[in-house]
Formats: C-alpha cells, structure tokens, sequence
C-alpha cells in the first residue's frame, strides 16, 4: 500500500519537518548534495553540508578512521588521515576554507566548534625528529564549543578545554584551560572567560 505525498508528509512528526525547513533555510539543497558526495568518504558520518566553489573540501586517507557528526565543510578543507590514526570531528562543527587537518596517530575536535579559515591542526611534525626515525605523533584534542580564529596553528600534544578561544594568528603549542582567550606565539591565556 503507498501513502500519497500527504499522507507520507503527516507522518513525520512536527520537529522533523521543522528541523528540515530550518536546515534548508540555512543551507542550499545543492550545499546538502555535495555534503551527501562528501560524506561517502566517511565512516558513519552525520549530515555532511559542503559549502563554497572549489576547489572541493578533500580526504586523503591512509588507513585510518574518519568520524564526523552533522558538519560544515567549506571549500579547500583538506583532510589528512595515517594508517592506524584517528580523527573526530563532533556534531554542530563546521571548518571554514583552507583548513588543513593532520592525524597521524588522534585528532579529535569537539561539538559545535567553530574553526575558521586557513588554520591548521596537526598531531605530527610530518617527519622524524630523532635519530631512529620515528615520528614523535601526539594527539591534539579540541573540546566542544571552541573558537578558532584564522590563520591559527594548533601543533601535537595539545588539548583546548571547553568554551576557549584561540585569537587569530595564534599558535598553540600547550595546552589551553576551559573558558579562556588565548592569543599570541606562542599562544599564552589572556583571559578568563565566564563558564
């Protein structure tokens, strides 16, 4: 038995439709499809929005697992994922254009994260920093609710506690308590937020 597009429609309840009459709003069905073509690369992945011209946001992945909830990619995100790494990136995110993000061993950023454009966020120096060769990889966590300014650098080994700030131009190379604005290089707490 089929149901007529009514029917199929009176179906679903009342928050859904609204939550897609919003989505939609906000988002072209055209920003939905590249999402949609985007978030094949993905294991489990929320819904995927795709924004922006080219070039296109892209995956490299070696091996590793990609988790993402329902995020925002803007155009030339670009995504780096090693053999055996691991990198999240929680509901509500969304990664504006230009950002690179590298996980050679674990990167994990929050919910509802707001990184703005060309910043960069790596576990790895990309290359031996001893004499044995092998690569000193730590991972970088980022809770939920953090800002990043432009054009920041968030190196191995950090984490960023809840509701921080990082300043534009800033580059993280320890950790950042929760509610605070940090700026500066190397990025240094300037104040304390109200949590």
């Amino acid at each position: 038995m089929t149901s007529t597009p009514h029917e199929a429609h009176a179906a679903l309840p009342l928050s859904t439709i609204g939550r897609l009459k919003d989505r939609l709003h906000r988002h072209s069905l055209m920003d939905h499809l590249k999402g949609l073509w985007f978030a094949r690369k993905f294991k489990k992945p929320g819904i995927i929005v795709v924004s922006g011209g080219l070039p296109f946001p892209k995956l490299f992945n070696d091996g590793g697992e990609v988790h993402v909830g329902n995020c925002q990619f803007y155009s030339g995100v670009r995504l780096e994922v090693g053999k055996g790494a691991v990198l999240r990136i929680g509901k509500g995110t969304y990664l504006n254009r230009n950002t690179v993000v590298i996980a050679h061993r674990q990167v994990e950023i929050g919910a509802n994260c707001a990184i703005s454009w060309d910043v960069v966020i790596m576990d790895s120096d990309m290359h031996a920093m001893t004499q044995d060769g092998v690569e000193d990889n730590r991972p970088v966590i980022i809770e939920d609710f953090v800002w990043i300014g432009c054009r920041c650098i968030i190196l191995k080994g950090v984490r960023i506690g809840t509701g921080s700030i990082i300043a534009a131009g800033a580059i993280v190379t320890k950790d950042v308590p929760p509610h605070t604005v940090s700026a500066g290089v190397p990025a240094r707490v300037l104040h304390q937020l109200k949590g």
